[in-house]
């Protein structure tokens, strides 16, 4: 293999890996803030809540968009090796979703709730 096609593949290796990382990061991110917003909800801070929720929605939004780049780059032939990180940083994804779907709603009840003890 030549030098240049040697750099080449570990460059490539590296910017997947990179972007690999960015999606697990971004995923861990937005689960952490939907458990603090639950745990602000809980504790009746409401306006932290949404905030997290607001955080935790733009983390998504960024792991959101590295996934759609990588979904585009193998449309366009550009074919990902497939590694255990890489399926790792996608079950990533798709429990940060669901987290974040699931504090929403739970940051909802809470409000529900705050509101039904005022009466």
């Amino acid at each position: 293999m030549a030098e240049e096609e040697k750099n080449t593949q570990q460059s490539d290796e590296e910017l997947q890996m990179q972007t690999t990382m960015g999606l697990i990061i971004n995923a861990g991110n937005a689960k952490s803030f939907a458990v603090e917003a639950i745990k602000a909800a809980k504790e009746g801070n409401f306006d932290e809540a949404h905030s997290k929720l607001d955080e935790a929605q733009k983390a998504l939004v960024e792991a959101h968009n590295t996934q759609t780049g990588m979904l585009t780059k193998e449309a366009q032939g550009e074919h990902a090796q497939v590694t255990l990180l890489m399926v790792h940083s996608q079950d990533h994804m798709m429990t940060a979703i669901t987290f974040v779907d699931l504090a929403t709603n739970f940051v909802d009840v809470y409000e529900e709730l705050d509101e039904l003890k005022k009466h």
